[in-house]
């Protein structure tokens, strides 16, 4: 019978978002109100789909659709995806969306009053190379609305999906920009207690990935499960 991998360690207290927050609205309609079971790692935890460029055809340029070209500033992110002990993970699928310049999503059920643009679709699919790399080009976003109270903004943000190596290192995150003045107002990234952990949130303008004449460059790495792992959007048990 062949051995189960190792299960994953658990998150340090603080490292992840709350289930009820008060001062985020939804929280108190959707977090659990009885106590939660811990289950304990398998084979259903510690794999998972394995996902390839010849299956999910890599779209690593967010600047450019439908015959256009998107309005509003270019940018650059790149960074590295390694595991709890630093190792890199070689060919994970990065799942990434966002708003537009204007802070409006290319999505039905976004009714902003800011315009939409047609050379802009929002989304993007990127894998990283055999040292844990990846990267892609967008604009960036604008800050909007969201009803959290009469005048609540979201700080400028692009979202991520994650599929590591097992189930167990699923990650769905946003990743927020420096000096962004909406940042100590905002209750979702808030929402996670550990200050150190937060920061980890926020990319880093990076020279060396900045292109010149093009556009800026800024450096987001993500660490998954491990003492430095990336917060959760919203943490689930396993």
């Amino acid at each position: 019978m062949t051995e189960s991998p190792a299960g994953y360690r658990r998150p340090r207290p603080g490292t992840q978002p709350g289930y009820d927050v008060p001062d985020y609205g939804s929280t108190r309609l959707r977090h659990p109100v009885r106590p939660l079971l811990r289950v304990p790692h398998g084979p259903t935890e510690t794999t998972a789909p394995a996902m390839s460029p010849a299956l999910y055809a890599p779209m690593p340029d967010m600047t450019r659709h439908a015959g256009g070209e998107a309005v509003g500033e270019r940018i650059i992110v790149a960074g590295r995806v390694l595991d709890e002990d630093g190792r890199p993970l070689r060919g994970t699928m990065l799942e990434i969306w966002q708003a537009n310049a204007a802070g409006r999503y290319a999505h039905p059920g976004d009714t902003h009053d800011a315009p939409l643009d047609p050379h802009f679709s929002g989304q993007a699919r990127v894998f990283t190379d055999e040292e844990g790399w990846y990267r892609y080009t967008t604009i960036r976003p604008g800050a909007y609305p969201w009803g959290n109270h009469h005048n609540a903004w979201r700080p400028v943000h692009i979202h991520y999906s994650l599929f590591g190596a097992g189930f167990a290192q699923r990650l769905i995150t946003q990743m927020y920009f420096p000096g962004d003045p909406l940042l100590p107002l905002d209750p979702i990234f808030n929402a996670t207690p550990d200050a150190a952990a937060r920061e980890r949130l926020v990319a880093r303008f990076d020279l060396g990935i900045t292109q010149p004449n093009h556009a800026l460059g800024y450096r987001f790495d993500i660490v998954l499960r491990g003492r430095a792992a990336t917060p959760f959007e919203e943490d689930h048990p396993e």
